[in-house]
Formats: structure tokens, sequence, C-alpha cells
């Protein structure tokens, strides 16, 4: 038998169960501004709904503060909201006692308000863009969502006993959906590790696994198939410089450019251009820029990257058409009459880009210029060979694509179901029994 519902006063719920309330958030939830103690760590609200010490869980790819101006006390226990990414669910109930940045918004409780509910509501919020909505102000990746709107927030809240059975059911349900996740994420980096081996083996040793190899004379290297020359990049590329433009310079339509991001997008997996990451100039662009021109067989290399991993990430221009090189880029253009993408499945390799790593400098950003790319050594194996291994990587890595891809769809899928999940029994559209 269905339990009675009745008008919640929500636009976007509608209906509860009859014995819901709503409430402020202000009656919820109080504020915490609590003082640092001396010993106190740093805890950080991860996007995932973790809050924990930093030190818990990794120490990379946070902003350091010099002075902890603003820093407050965190108890464990605590409801903790992201203030800039609680819009993607950076919220949840502290593991640890420690310290945080002021643009954490620091809660705990009122009444019968179970904890891990609220939090479960609050995230239900944000997966529904609830907190995009409230937010006073929106750049990319984050809004800012202060107290203030929080305190005025409509909260709906069952029985606490309600709430309980509601946050074990959905702990143990969203557990299970974590535990899927995890093991399509974990498939999917062994692919990409499987990926790496067949494109290092293959531009490293050729496809004949019978061929007499030789010393390369060169020690990242090591022996090379018969036949197989190493040279200088600069003897195979001629350096040049992408357009001198920023991103306020890029429009709707115009001439194709490759930007910087397109060549550092983490979705971006293989070595060619990807239609849905072109940007585009002024057609003027075409006056007194053709040295910034690409054609196919050249390469467009970021000439800095934010870690060291992306040090040689480079894209190989696979069609004949009007494109420019874009903004933070070094264009090598190919010498030779008959090119192939051999090359830019080499430059993917850890064996090459070892040259760069091992003497790049930088701190936040490393500078990649084009003295540095010029005095790295090459594998070059005969032309044909070289056709022939471009031709069984594009095979054998979009085989492998096509496998990351069915995984990623997968956990998108896994995500959506555990959204609606969380949805339907935060808001009583069903019911734990």
């Amino acid at each position: 038998m269905s339990r009675q519902m009745k008008d919640s006063g929500i636009p976007w719920l509608k209906a509860i169960p009859e014995q819901w309330n709503v409430e402020r958030g202000k009656n919820v939830l109080l504020l915490h501004k609590r003082p640092v103690r001396e010993d106190d760590e740093v805890i950080t609200c991860f996007r995932d709904g973790e809050v924990v010490l930093r030190s818990e869980r990794r120490t990379d790819g946070f902003t350091m503060s010099d002075k902890e101006i603003g820093y407050q006390g965190i108890n464990k226990g605590d409801i903790v909201i992201h203030g800039m990414d609680g819009f993607a669910g950076a919220m949840g109930v502290s593991k640890s006692t420690g310290k945080g940045s002021p643009v954490l918004i620091v809660c705990s409780p009122k009444y019968d308000a179970i904890p891990e509910y609220v939090v479960y509501y609050l995230r239900s919020l944000a997966m529904t863009n609830v907190f995009v909505a409230l937010a006073t102000g929106i750049r990319e990746r984050s809004c800012d969502l202060r107290w203030n709107k929080i305190s005025e927030l409509e909260f709906i809240l069952p029985p606490s006993k309600e709430q309980q059975r509601i946050a074990d059911f959905l702990d143990q349900k969203c557990g299970e959906v974590d535990e899927m996740v995890s093991l399509q994420e974990k498939i999917i980096e062994e692919l990409k590790a499987y990926k790496q081996a067949i494109i290092t083996e293959a531009v490293c040793k050729g496809l004949n696994p019978d061929v007499e190899m030789k010393d390369s004379g060169v020690e990242w290297i090591g022996k090379i198939p018969e036949g197989w020359e190493v040279e200088p990049f600069k003897q195979l590329y001629e350096l040049g410089k992408g357009l001198s433009i920023t991103k306020a310079d890029l429009v709707q339509k115009g001439i194709p450019v490759i930007s910087y991001g397109q060549i550092h997008s983490k979705s971006n997996t293989g070595t060619a251009i990807k239609d849905e990451l072109i940007r585009f100039v002024p057609d003027y662009y075409l006056e007194g820029n053709a040295s910034s021109l690409v054609k196919v067989g050249d390469l467009i290399f970021a000439d800095t990257s934010e870690d060291l991993d992306g040090c040689g990430n480079c894209i190989y221009i696979d069609r004949d058409i009007t494109m420019f090189a874009g903004y933070h880029t070094i264009i090598a253009k190919y010498l030779n009459d008959n090119p192939n993408n051999y090359f830019s499945y080499l430059f993917k390799t850890d064996c090459w880009r070892i040259q760069i790593r091992s003497v790049v400098n930088g701190v936040k950003v490393f500078s990649v210029p084009q003295r540095l790319l010029g005095s790295t050594s090459v594998i070059v194996p005969p032309i044909e060979e070289q056709k022939a291994i471009g031709n069984y990587l594009d095979s054998k890595c979009s085989d492998i694509d096509a496998m990351i891809a069915i995984k990623q769809q997968k956990i998108e899928e896994l995500k959506d179901y555990k959204k609606s999940i969380i949805y339907e029994y935060i808001t009583g559209k069903k019911e734990v029994v």
C-alpha cells in the first residue's frame, strides 16, 4: 500500500510523504566558526563527498596558502560544504578533526536531523543543479555558495528514525555502486597500460619479433632493429610557433585552430585531432600568419605543461585542410615528402619523453622550449616500416579505445543510477522498507 503524500510547497520537489516536514536551513543546521588548534592538520572536502585530512588521501593538486588566514577548526562528525565546489558534490560528514580554509562552510545538525541524511539531501540538490541556481556567482567548473543561501534553503526532513534508515540504505547501495565504478576504472587503467605497452613495443622494436637487433648507441633506446637509425629531432622537423593569440581571440566559426587545450585534453587519448575540440579564429588571420599554418604530417606540441607527464604532449595533423596551430604551441613541420603518424606514436612513449622530463624546467608549470624538442633523439625506421607500424597502431589503439569508451559509458550509467537512487529515496518517492 502506497503512503499518503502532501504538497511540499517546493516547486522542484512537489509532493512529499505526509509525515515529512519542510524546514529552512537555519532551523536545521548550526553554523560554526571554531578557532584553530595548535596541532590541527588541514582537512579537505573532495567532490566525491569525502571530508578527511589531506595527508590521509593525497597532497598534490592543491593551491597551497603561504598564510592560513581565516582557517577554522573542524570536528569529526561536522557537516562540511565546499563554498566553491559544493555544486559538484563537495560536501560530507568530516571523518577527521582538524582545520579548513574559510571557503568551507562548517556546521552541525540541530534537533532531530541526522548528519548523514542531511548530506545525502544536499548532494541530491547538487546533482539536480539547485546549488548552481542559488549561486551568487558562477564561473567555469565552480560557483559561489554562501551560508546565507544555505540558511534559507528548504530542507525536507522525515522523522529521525526514517532519516537514519534512508542514510543507512543509501550508504549500502551507493557503496555497491562505487565498488562497480572502481572496478570499471581499474579495467580502464589496465587497458591504457596495455595500449601504452603495445605502442612502445611497436615503435621501439618493430612488428617482426624475429628481426636482428643492434645497439642504438643511445642509453634510453638500447637495441633497435637492423636497418633502423637514430637521428636528432631537428633533422626530421623544422620547428616554428603557433599563433600569438589568447582564448579571447577565438570565435564560433572561421579558420580551424588546434588549441593548447586540445593538446592537453584528458579526453584526447590518441594522437589525432578530435573534431569536438577544434576551435576557430577569424578569417583575417590568414593574412600574415602563414608560418603558423600546418599540413598533413606536421605535429603540434604544447610548449608548457602543468604536470611532468604532460611534457611532450602533441597532436598529429591527419587531414589536408587550412588549419592553424594556436597559442602556447610549437609546430614541428615534417621535412619528408611521405608523411605518416609513426612519430606521433613514438612521442607518446615514456622512453622518448624521458629525454624531456629529465631536463625540463619549471615548478607549477613546466616549459618545453623548441631547443629542447630539437635536441632529442628519435628512432627512425625505414619509411615503409614507419607506415606499417602507424597503420598497425591505428587499428590496435582504435580497438582498445573502443573498449575504454564502453567502460566509460558504463561508469556514466552507474553514476546516473546512483544519482537516481539518492534522489528517489531522499525525496520520499521510494520508501526504505
